[in-house]
């Protein structure tokens, strides 16, 4: 029988720091499966480019908080059919306001999708990866679900589940040979970013030691760093910030 090929699957993968991921994953040899939720031409662009990579590729429309077809789309796509060794858990959103203002939508919305989508995910990989007895779970969380953020309490709250989701998974199956690990992205320069006024951008650099905005490259390296070499490593949260928290 012929090995399975090897999949790096990263949800939310056509922009910023997912397709950072998926391009950089590529560059290592990993197969890349990922997600989206909208443009399917971007998805069809991602896959054109890491193919160019020599690797293989593949495109998904999937929303991440449907937990059904997360669950459906491991048996369908890669339950015995590929070797599952890393998954990169991405996908997320803001739906940003101050508490007594927020909407009880918004608050779910986030939650839905930043905190239960990864665990939907995060459940199906596990099941795949104690089989194997091999593979690796990086969740993206954040900065502010170390020290909070005025106005994204429904975010905050989120990124921060995903840290303690992180290391109570990595402690479940160290025993499967499976590294469970976060990273923890600071402030990245991305489209959201670039959109700001000079001077909210200016108020950010003065809390960043290293002075400059991350790029979305800074947190892919990251992320290839633990889906590789890092074999020893696992229940931490990477911090990759400019020093701004540590």
């Amino acid at each position: 029988m012929s090995e399975l090929p090897k999949v790096a699957l990263v949800t939310g993968g056509t922009r910023g720091i997912g397709r950072a991921c998926v391009e950089r994953l590529a560059k290592d040899g990993f197969s890349i499966y990922f997600t989206y939720v909208s443009k399917p031409e971007l998805a069809e662009e991602v896959v054109a480019e890491v193919k160019k990579l020599g690797v293989d590729a593949k495109a998904f429309q999937l929303d991440s908080s449907d937990r059904e077809a997360v669950a459906a789309f491991f048996k369908e796509e890669i339950k015995g059919k590929v070797s599952l060794d890393a998954i990169v858990n991405n996908a997320g959103i803001t739906r940003d306001a101050l508490l007594m203002r927020m909407k009880d939508a918004d608050w779910d919305k986030v939650i839905d999708i930043n905190l239960t989508g990864a665990f939907a995910f995060m459940r199906e990989a596990s099941k795949i990866m104690s089989r194997q007895r091999k593979g690796r779970i990086i969740n993206i969380t954040s900065i502010v679900g170390q020290m909070g953020n005025a106005g994204q309490v429904n975010y905050c709250a989120a990124k921060a589940g995903l840290i303690g989701a992180t290391k109570a998974a990595a402690r479940e199956l160290a025993v499967r040979n499976v590294t469970v690990n976060a990273v923890a992205p600071g402030f990245i320069q991305t489209d959201m970013t670039d959109a700001l006024p000079e001077n909210i951008v200016e108020e950010m650099l003065k809390s960043i030691p290293l002075n400059r905005l991350g790029q979305v490259n800074d947190i892919a390296d990251a992320v290839a760093y633990l889906a590789g070499p890092a074999g020893y490593v696992t229940g931490q949260v990477l911090a990759v910030n400019g020093g701004m928290y540590m």
